[in-house]
């Protein structure tokens, strides 16, 4: 065997056989970490593995697991494949711990085999949580260990049909010199753990740190070497959470599942529009219902608008759960295409609720609420806005336009303002609500005045 010294940066996994200060890969400071990396020679074994033709694979019937949690299986596109592997990555304190924990209660429940594996928590710390939560089932075993080769023994004596990992980071392999977290060590680990559930069918749910950058920590192969990569998105002073997969194998990428943090753990939201709705304020400017379109559901959210006289030589700025440039962009075109001036003018927005979306569809009413704050008017409570906004001031058409006019109806909404391009899906089932069909803001907020 043959021991080499080489430093690996702890962000991109870029090797260096000298220390450097910046990585010249990914351009972080301070990164690289020494290693020793054991190269063993010897003879190269000759395979007899052969290639198979397309025709010959035995089509499989998968029958995917059930979780117990509704949103969970609407992400991973109706359940858990067996032999998968999962990463469910968040910020610290989201929820991540708790949400699998749920999971795995309500895979026990089917009378299936599940093996809670924590390397951050011993196994009565685990018994005082699963207490709170109320997880009683027997069917669920836990371990606190952190050798991989440990856990790799009691998962082939056990065989359990589901394994949860918390978390990737916090795994070794004794034979490797660097720490625990270091880049080594999560690919080595995450790669063990692949080949043991694709041989056995076993499925594997791993939680995965993340950086103060939002990335999940540790190499980028990380995310290439897993099936489905899970993303727990929220505010962490706020009870909503949302659930969003950046990759998927077995099913699309555009679902979210929705999710409230109680004292018992999380609770499904099957009725989200409803309750962002909930504590809107009456007669107050600045106040606008806009509905967007969450993977394939539609949400109505309360977005506001403030516009108020600036106190500092430097006007301020500032979006909350909105694209802040796409603020910016909106109220150069307030200026340009109104002829309105609110260079002297504090201007603020905001989706009640925590809740973030970035979709183009919300253009037109971040413009009303700025417009209705800025005049001080009340924009009627009966009201839906929704369209994408151009330079020109021009509204254009988005798309899943029914769906969102549907959603307003059910919840009782009488009117809607939306882009001309869109008036066309109505010709043939026109719901029963006033339609106040715009092609440019002017036309739009001349409903304001």
């Amino acid at each position: 065997m043959k021991t080499t010294k080489r430093f690996v940066c702890q962000q991109c996994g870029y090797v260096s056989p000298k220390w450097m200060g910046k990585c010249p890969e990914c351009n972080e400071w301070n990164s690289f970490i020494e290693e020793v990396e054991t190269k063993k020679s010897g003879r190269r074994v000759r395979s007899t593995t052969k290639t198979q033709r397309l025709s010959d694979i035995k089509n499989v019937d998968v029958k995917r697991v059930k979780t117990g949690s509704g949103e969970l299986d609407r992400v991973l596109g109706g359940g858990i494949v067996p032999g998968a592997l999962v990463l469910l990555g968040g910020d610290p304190g989201i929820g991540k711990s708790t949400l699998l924990l749920q999971v795995a209660e309500g895979i026990a429940n089917q009378n299936r085999n599940i093996i809670y594996i924590s390397g951050e928590e011993s196994v009565e710390q685990l018994k005082i949580r699963a207490n709170r939560m109320g997880v009683k089932s027997d069917n669920l075993s836990f371990l606190a260990e952190t050798n991989i080769d440990i856990i790799e023994d009691v998962i082939l004596a056990e065989k359990p049909e589901t394994v949860v990992i918390d978390s990737i980071q916090t795994m070794y392999n004794p034979e490797l010199s660097s720490t625990p977290g270091t880049v080594s060590q999560v690919r080595d680990a995450t790669n063990r753990l692949m080949k043991l559930a694709k041989n056995n069918n076993i499925t594997i749910l791993l939680v995965g740190h993340v950086t103060k950058e939002g990335n999940l920590a540790g190499p980028r192969i990380l995310e290439h070497m897993v099936d489905t990569v899970l993303y727990f998105e929220g505010e962490r002073y706020h009870s909503y959470r949302i659930l969003r997969a950046t990759k998927n194998r077995f099913g699309a990428t555009n679902e979210v599942g929705l999710f409230e943090m109680s004292d018992t753990g999380l609770e499904q939201v099957k009725n989200p529009s409803e309750i962002m709705l909930a504590s809107r304020p009456s007669n107050t400017c600045g106040s606008v219902v806009t509905p967007s379109i969450e993977g394939s559901r539609p949400l109505l959210l309360e977005l506001q608008g403030l516009v108020s006289d600036s106190n500092y030589s430097n006007v301020r700025r500032m979006a909350t759960g909105y694209d802040f440039n796409r603020m910016i962009l909106l109220i150069a075109i307030l200026e340009k295409r109104l002829g309105i001036s609110l260079k002297d003018m504090d201007c603020y927005s905001n989706i009640v609720g925590g809740i973030r979306c970035d979709e183009p569809a919300l253009d037109l009413a971040v413009v009303f609420a700025l417009y209705s704050s800025f005049l001080n008017r009340e924009i009627p409570r009966d009201l839906v806005v929704f369209g994408e906004v151009g330079l020109t001031g021009e509204v254009r058409e988005v798309q899943n336009a029914t769906d969102r006019v549907k959603e307003a109806v059910r919840l009782g909404f009488k009117k809607c303002v939306l882009p001309v391009g869109n008036m066309k899906q109505f010709k043939k089932n026109r719901p029963n609500m006033e339609f106040f069909p715009v092609e440019n803001i002017a036309q739009a907020l001349s409903i304001l005045k």
